[in-house]
């Protein structure tokens, strides 16, 4: 099996308690009263042996221990959020500490619902790898691509994943200052339009790494819920306090540990 046990993430003892804080500040919006749970899949849906070979998590025993941990996250956080719907950054202390497969299948485990879709969109521009991980072809442009050039509308950066009701945006063409886009108007509005014309559609955006990038910062002040990963054995316990001061501890919802042995 491709997935090995040492990819689990261990959910932070404090996770519980901040997300209490973290609930006080999520705005409260007035859903539409649409659905796109039902979402046409195609043809193209993953087996158990391809998620693993993927490093998804899956409903299968073969990789219980990885699929109830992301659903524990998942559990959590919509247990403080309630039927509001909500953005989740996901970002690393440092680099290769797991920010992306945590994304990955966090928003892997929120499509397990069937009454609910994700959407992932990967904001790691310097270093972009989702699609690459879920064998997706960006022929069609990415993030950046559309925050270029909105007029050819969102649609066509919208990937299937083979992944039942989540949905992925690449990272689109390499581009310096990166930071611009993101603190950008089209940015924001981007994001409120994705999340506010579905109540079942929930955003999780694939951060760089903290350490050695504004961008993490920038990108929290667009979400709702910030979930930081620590890399078990890489990062020390001064790199991870030091990594949270980054962000509003309203929106801190806790620190997941990768790698745990």
């Amino acid at each position: 099996m491709n997935m090995k046990d040492d990819n689990d993430p261990g959910v932070d003892d404090s996770f519980e308690n901040v997300l209490e804080e973290a609930a006080r500040n999520l705005q409260r919006r007035t859903s539409p009263g649409h659905s796109i749970a039902r979402m046409n899949e195609g043809s193209r849906e993953l087996v158990p042996l391809q998620l693993e070979e993927r490093r998804l998590i899956h409903r299968e025993e073969s990789v219980r221990r990885q699929s109830d941990a992301f659903r524990e996250i998942r559990t959590r956080l919509l247990g403080i959020a309630g039927q509001q719907n909500f953005v989740t950054l996901v970002v690393a202390v440092s680099p290769r500490s797991g920010g992306s497969f945590v994304t990955r299948n966090l928003a892997a485990a929120f499509a397990f619902d069937e009454a609910k879709t994700s959407l992932l969109i990967d904001c790691n521009l310097r270093y972009p790898s989702q699609h690459r991980a879920l064998s997706v072809d960006p022929a069609g442009g990415g993030l950046i691509d559309f925050l270029e050039q909105p007029s050819l509308g969102i649609e066509p950066v919208l990937y299937r994943t083979g992944i039942p009701r989540l949905r992925l945006i690449p990272a689109g063409k390499a581009r310096e200052n990166s930071g611009e886009y993101f603190s950008s108007y089209r940015m924001s509005t981007m994001l409120d339009s994705l999340r506010c014309r579905y109540p079942d559609r929930y955003l999780f955006l694939d951060g760089p790494a903290i350490k050695g990038s504004p961008d993490a910062r920038i990108l929290s002040d667009l979400a709702d819920f910030v979930v930081v990963v620590a890399g078990y054995g890489r990062d020390t316990p001064a790199a991870i306090s030091q990594a949270v001061t980054n962000f509003d501890p309203e929106k801190m919802a806790g620190v997941v540990f990768n790698h745990v042995p």
